[in-house]
C-alpha cells in the first residue's frame, strides 16, 4: 500500500506563492477508489493571518486600479480556464467523483459569471443628479469593501466559489478562499491561472482548513464581508457569528427541492428531467430535486413507473468514465449517512421502489457508490421528506390537488428551487405568483438563474439580503457612497446666511 506521506500536497496559496504553513495534514480521497490519492495542508489561525495580511496589504492599490484594467485580466484569465479546462476537470472528478461531462458543464457556469464580470466597467458606474437643488449636483459611486472572504463546499470546487471571487474582485477587492478540504486541487491550479493572467500578488488568495480556519477568518477584523454556500446549520451559524462582528454576510444553506407534476403534464419529459435532477452528481447538488409531488393517484402510478424503467438503465462507475451517467459520492461518511437516511425511510413507512444500496462496481468496490434510490407514498412527516439527504434519494409523495401540492412546497422550511411540469399556462402563472421559493422552474427541473441573474433560496436555504453572482454580488461587494456639493461664485451669491431648517 502506497505511504500517505508520499502522496502529493495541496498547499496554501499566500500572495502569489504556494505556502506550507504551520498546520497539519489531511488526506484527499479518490471517490471512485476509496484510497487516498493526496494530501491537503490545513490552515491554522497562523496561516490565515498571513492570507489575510497579504489581501490587506494588495486591497488598496487595487482598489485604485480603473476597472477597465481589471476586466482585462478577467478576460485573460477566461481564456485560461478554456485552454485549462481539460486539467481543470480532472482533477474535479479525481477529487469529488463527478463524471467528467458534468464537471465540464460546472466549469462552464462558472465561466459565464466570468464574463459578466468583464463588463464590470459598466456594473459600477454610478448615478448622477445634476442641480439637485440650486447649484447642487449630487451623484453616487460604488466602492470596494476591502477585503473579502468565500467558504465554498464540496458539491461545485470550481463553479460556487466562481459564483463570488470574479466579481469581488472586479469590484476592487481582494480575495480570501477557503475551499472545501475534500476536494481543494482546483482552487490552487485557477488561483496560478489568475496569476497568470496578471492579477498582482495577493488580491486572490488560498487558504485550505476545516472549523478553526473558518472561524479564524470570521473573527478577523480586516475581513468585511464573507460569501457562504453550505449546509442550513451552518450557515446560520457563520450569519451569527460574522454578522455579530459586523461583517456583511451571504450565507446560502440547504434545499429539499420539490417538483410538482400535474395530471397534464408530458409525463415521458418530466420523468426524464427528473432522472437528471434527481441523480445527477450522485444528487450532491443544492439545486437537486428531492421531492417529485404527483397530483392525482394516476399520475404518481405513471411517474412511479417511468422512473423505475429509467433507473434501470442508469449507469453508475467511476466519473473518469464519460460513458457513466453517475459517480459515487464524496465520501465514505456521505454514503454511510445516506445508508441511514434509506433505513429510516423504511422505518417510518415509505414504499422503496428502487433500493440502490446493493449496487456493485466491478473493479472499483472500495468506492463509495450507491445506486439511485427512488421511494414512493412519503409523508410530510418522515425524516427522508423534512432533511436534506444531498444523495441520489427521491421522494415522491402524492397529492390529492394542486393547491395542496403548492402547500406542500410553501410550508417546508427550505426556500431553495422548486419545478411544475404542466401543459396548463394558468396553472404555471399561478405557481410562480404563490410558490414561497427563490429559484422556480416551469418545465425546467434545475432553474438555476445565468450569470446575469443572481441566484438565492427564501426561508431557511438563504442568511442575508444577498443573492450570490449577478446584480445582486456588485452590490454586496461594494458600498455606495453619495456625494452632495455646491460651488459659489461670489461670497454674496447666496446672501440668505444661516439656514436653521431641514433643507430641501
Amino acid at each position: 500500500m502506497r505511504s500517505t506521506e508520499s502522496l502529493p500536497v495541496v498547499e496554501h496559496y499566500i500572495a502569489g506563492q504556494e505556502i506550507a504553513g504551520s498546520g497539519g495534514m489531511q488526506d484527499v480521497f479518490d471517490p471512485a477508489t476509496g484510497v487516498a490519492a493526496g494530501r491537503v495542508r490545513m490552515a491554522d489561525r497562523a496561516t490565515v493571518e498571513q492570507a489575510v495580511a497579504a489581501a490587506s496589504a494588495a486591497a488598496p492599490d487595487w482598489a485604485a486600479t480603473p476597472p477597465q484594467r481589471r476586466a482585462r485580466i478577467m478576460f485573460r484569465f477566461r481564456e485560461l480556464l478554456e485552454r485549462r479546462a481539460d486539467d481543470i476537470c480532472r482533477i474535479v472528478t479525481n477529487e469529488h467523483g463527478k463524471v467528467l461531462n458534468d464537471a465540464r458543464g460546472e466549469l462552464q457556469r462558472g465561466i459565464e459569471v466570468v464574463e459578466y464580470a468583464c463588463g464590470i466597467a459598466e456594473l459600477l458606474k454610478g448615478e448622477h443628479s445634476r442641480e439637485a437643488g440650486p447649484g447642487i449636483d449630487s451623484w453616487s459611486e460604488l466602492q470596494p469593501l476591502g477585503v473579502v472572504a468565500g467558504i465554498t463546499p464540496f458539491n461545485f470546487p470550481v463553479m460556487v466559489p466562481m459564483w463570488m471571487y470574479p466579481l469581488a474582485i472586479c469590484c476592487g477587492n481582494a480575495f480570501v478562499l477557503k475551499p472545501s478540504e475534500r476536494d481543494p486541487g482546483a482552487s490552487l491550479l485557477i488561483a496560478k491561472l489568475l496569476q497568470e493572467a496578471g492579477l498582482p500578488d495577493g488580491v486572490f488568495n488560498v487558504i485550505n482548513g476545516g472549523r478553526e480556519a473558518v472561524e479564524a477568518l470570521l473573527d478577523d477584523q480586516r475581513v468585511q464581508a464573507v460569501s457562504f454556500v453550505g449546509s442550513t446549520p451552518v450557515a446560520e451559524s457563520i450569519y451569527r457569528r460574522a454578522t455579530a462582528a459586523g461583517k456583511r454576510v451571504q450565507a446560502l444553506g440547504g434545499a429539499k427541492n420539490h417538483a410538482l407534476v400535474l395530471p397534464d403534464a408530458d409525463l415521458e419529459a418530466a420523468a426524464d428531467a427528473l432522472m437528471g435532477a434527481a441523480y445527477g452528481s450522485c444528487g450532491q447538488r443544492c439545486m437537486a430535486i428531492s421531492v417529485a409531488v404527483t397530483v392525482g393517484e394516476e399520475t404518481g402510478n405513471q411517474l412511479v413507473d417511468l422512473l423505475q424503467k429509467r433507473i434501470a438503465d442508469l449507469k453508475v462507475g467511476p466519473g473518469a468514465d464519460n460513458s457513466n451517467d453517475m459517480g459515487p459520492l464524496v465520501s465514505k461518511e456521505s454514503l454511510e449517512r445516506i445508508h441511514g437516511y434509506i433505513g429510516q425511510g423504511l422505518e417510518q413507512g415509505a414504499e422503496l421502489a428502487v433500493d440502490g444500496r446493493d449496487l456493485t462496481v466491478p473493479g472499483n468496490e472500495g468506492g463509495f457508490f450507491l445506486g439511485a434510490c427512488l421511494f414512493d407514498r412519503v409523508q410530510p412527516e418522515m425524516t427522508i421528506y423534512r432533511d436534506e439527504i444531498f444523495g441520489p434519494v427521491l421522494c415522491v409523495v402524492r397529492a390529492e390537488n394542486f393547491d395542496q401540492a403548492i402547500g406542500l412546497v410553501n410550508d417546508h422550511e427550505y426556500g431553495n428551487g422548486a419545478a411544475l411540469f404542466t401543459r396548463d399556462g394558468e396553472a404555471a402563472r399561478n405557481f410562480s405568483n404563490h410558490v414561497r421559493i427563490g429559484m422556480v422552474g416551469i418545465n425546467v427541473a434545475l432553474p438555476v438563474p445565468v450569470a446575469s441573474q443572481s441566484f438565492g433560496g427564501w426561508k431557511r436555504s438563504l442568511f442575508g439580503d444577498h443573492y450570490a453572482y449577478g446584480p445582486d454580488a456588485v452590490r454586496f461587494y461594494t458600498r455606495r457612497k453619495t456625494m452632495t456639493q455646491r460651488w459659489l461664485r461670489r461670497k454674496d451669491d447666496d446672501p440668505s446666511g444661516p439656514q436653521f431648517s431641514f433643507p430641501s
